[in-house]
């Protein structure tokens, strides 16, 4: 059988897979009957299994037993607090609980991928690990896993991941070289007054007027500090100050994110946030407490692997059927992977009219693409290791 047909065999299996999982979702650092189900697929393929990486993360190991490059294909296990609606048969069986952004999709086409791959390992040299993470969606199991030793023995030199997108037509793949997603962060800000009488103000330090105008004084910081050529985002997403309608009030609260493509951006963002609010807060007589925590650093496609991935994919649906998506400021940890081994994340089409968005109770995708997510991996892992 030639590839196409390879994985058309298992196409059954591969949406069988899809919707097990969609069943027994689990957040961040809960997957533990996810990863068993993992774990056990993996098996059944005659692969070597590693469990308990980074608590729940499983590996995979084709070894071909000829020296040769190591690739490294990775999916994620995490689902969302989100209580899904979308009425599918297979509908999440933990209340609270759903995969409303591909993850259970992500996990069959790698496992796909696993099945087809080591039914044709003379076909290759080194070695595929196949990598389901847990706590993608925060606060993110690619680092851990990287810190207990996923990237070597043997060591990986290629890094593949694919993501759903409704942003583009079913069916279709969208590969970008270079920056494509953005480095994200996260901060908490409280505020100090001193509360009192609405009507005295004169006594008081206005916690909730100083929050505004920190507000509005880090949008200025995108809008007069940043190369207009070298986009940014801040937002605010959360703000709580005030008790009752005629009390000033002593505290206010608010949590945001800061978005980049730039990594001297991300870097710098600490630094550029503390002598907003400082200077703010010591014009108004507040106090304050600025929390900053890193999170994932810019997604970079490497230029060649990415054009290389394009032509696999071309192969895959035609080329009329392969796009270049815009850069999206979403983040995704698969960038720590991308720095430390050349590689390439690309998306899979799962738009279509009427579409719920990522990270809705709603989501869905068409079933029929997850075989093309699986051949594309595999025609890429031919590509590298053949």
């Amino acid at each position: 059988m030639d590839l196409k047909e390879r994985v058309h065999a298992h196409r059954d299996q591969i949406i069988r897979i899809r919707r097990d999982l969609h069943r027994i979702p689990e957040t961040a650092y809960e997957e533990k009957k996810t990863s068993a189900y993992v774990a056990r697929c993996l098996g059944e393929t005659g692969l070597s299994v590693q469990t308990g990486m980074a608590r729940h993360g499983v590996v995979g190991l084709l070894e071909t037993g000829v020296p040769g490059p190591g690739l490294l294909i990775r999916a994620e296990m995490d689902a969302l607090p989100v209580r899904e609606e979308t009425g599918l048969p297979f509908s999440s069986a933990h209340e609270g609980a759903m995969h409303a952004c591909g993850h259970d999709g992500h996990m069959a086409m790698v496992l796909g991928a696993a099945m087809v791959l080591s039914r044709i390992r003379e076909r290759l040299k080194g070695s595929v690990k196949f990598v389901f993470q847990p706590a993608e969606e925060g606060p993110g199991g690619a680092q851990p896993m990287i810190e207990a030793g996923v990237m070597e023995d043997p060591k990986v030199d290629y890094a593949l991941g694919c993501h759903l997108w409704p942003g583009i037509p079913v069916g279709a793949i969208g590969v970008r070289p270079g920056p494509f997603m953005a480095a994200m962060n996260r901060f908490d800000l409280t505020i100090t007054g001193k509360g009192g009488h609405a009507a005295m103000p004169h006594e008081c330090v206005d916690a909730l007027d100083t929050g505004v105008q920190v507000v509005g004084a880090l949008q200025r910081m995108v809008s007069r500090q940043l190369d207009p050529l070298c986009p940014g985002v801040v937002t605010v997403g959360e703000f709580h100050a005030g008790t009752a309608f005629n009390v000033i009030s002593s505290t206010a609260e608010m949590s945001g994110t800061c978005r980049t493509f730039d990594r001297r951006i991300w870097e710098s963002w600490p630094s550029r946030m503390e002598t907003i609010v400082q200077g703010v807060c010591r014009a108004m007589g507040a106090g304050y407490e600025l929390r900053f925590r890193f999170s994932y650093p810019p997604l970079v496609n490497d230029p060649s692997v990415a054009r290389m991935v394009r032509q696999c994919a071309e192969a895959v649906v035609g080329p009329d059927q392969v796009v270049e998506p815009e850069p999206t400021m979403g983040g995704e940890d698969m960038a720590f992977f991308l720095e430390r081994a050349k590689g390439c994340f690309f998306f899979l089409g799962a738009g279509h009219e009427n579409r719920a968005p990522l990270h809705s109770p709603r989501f869905d995708f068409s079933e029929d693409v997850l075989p093309i997510g699986t051949e594309t991996f595999c025609r890429v892992a031919l590509h590298l290791l053949g």
